[in-house]
């Protein structure tokens, strides 16, 4: 078992679930957002988090969400957090929180040191702070298998809780918590055969070289 929490991300059917679980994922995220291959309905996240453990944490991942998106969202009773992962304002990300009663993470696109300083509003509104790369205008915000300079986060001065995402696999993560010190890594892309499509082998994989890290 990794001393680092692990999060999978965009996980769409119950044989990947369970192979996270397996693993010794500490988080499972789960996207809603249509434009995304990786989209799955709030009945289907229902059914996906039925079966894992009360220990592993369950994450709806959402994109510049309404009320109704997140009322519908919390209603499943299955959730244990929200992430956001579009444009929204820190009041913004505390309407979410206070409107849903889960933590809320926010997710923070990097391309250079100034979007790190500008993570910083975002203290006291999200619960915990995602670095992750900056993808190209008109394209998804994450998921890509982008990443960022890493060596920006050394020395990172952010009073809330952290994590790492973007380009991040099996063979490019202990180099990231090296460099990072990241308590948090959360993968997506790097543990799939094609956008959408995950792979238990990259699963188990990813784990097992974070826990060797």
């Amino acid at each position: 078992m990794s001393r680092l929490a692990i999060k999978m991300c965009a996980l769409s059917t119950p044989e990947t679930v369970g192979a996270a679980v397996r693993a010794g994922a500490t988080h499972l995220g789960f996207v809603h957002f249509p434009k995304s291959p990786r989209h799955v309905e709030p009945e289907q996240i229902r059914a996906l988090a039925a079966p894992v453990p009360s220990h592993v944490a369950r994450v709806a991942v959402l994109v510049d969400p309404d009320d109704d998106q997140i009322a519908r969202l919390t209603a499943i009773g299955a959730l244990t957090a929200l992430q956001v992962h579009g444009s929204e304002s820190p009041e913004r990300v505390a309407a979410v929180r206070r409107l849903s009663g889960l933590p809320v993470w926010k997710a923070i696109s990097v391309k250079t040191s100034a979007d790190i300083d500008a993570a910083k509003a975002y203290v006291g509104a999200a619960d915990l702070l995602l670095f992750d790369a900056k993808t190209p205008p008109g394209t998804l915000p994450g998921g890509m298998g982008l990443r960022f300079d890493w060596t920006l986060l050394r020395g990172l001065s952010i009073t809330a809780p952290w994590g790492l995402s973007g380009g991040l696999s099996a063979e490019t993560v202990c180099e990231a918590i090296r460099l990072t010190g990241a308590p948090l890594v959360d993968v997506s892309s790097g543990i799939e055969d094609a956008p959408g499509i995950k792979s238990v082998d990259k699963i188990m994989a990813f784990c097992k070289a974070v826990s060797a890290c």
